[in-house]
């Protein structure tokens, strides 16, 4: 899923330049905020993907205490 984030970025980036070539800048500006959310999703995907390494991490640690004590 991440890719696909990148990818939609990616051509709301080039619709945002394109867009401010032709000096649309409404259309640029909106493309570009597009843009800037799709990041930010493929973000999201790829901190989900570390914190759900990270608590299986933690999940296979438990064989202590709360506080790593036996």
């Amino acid at each position: 899923m991440k890719r696909f984030w990148i990818f939609i970025a990616s051509i709301f980036a080039v619709a945002a330049l394109i867009s401010f070539l032709r000096n649309d800048y409404d259309k640029a500006f909106i493309a570009a905020a597009l843009g800037a959310v799709s990041w930010m999703l493929s973000y999201r995907d790829k901190m989900r993907e570390i914190v759900k390494a990270g608590e299986q991490h933690d999940n296979d640690d438990d064989s202590f205490g709360p506080h790593g004590e036996e």
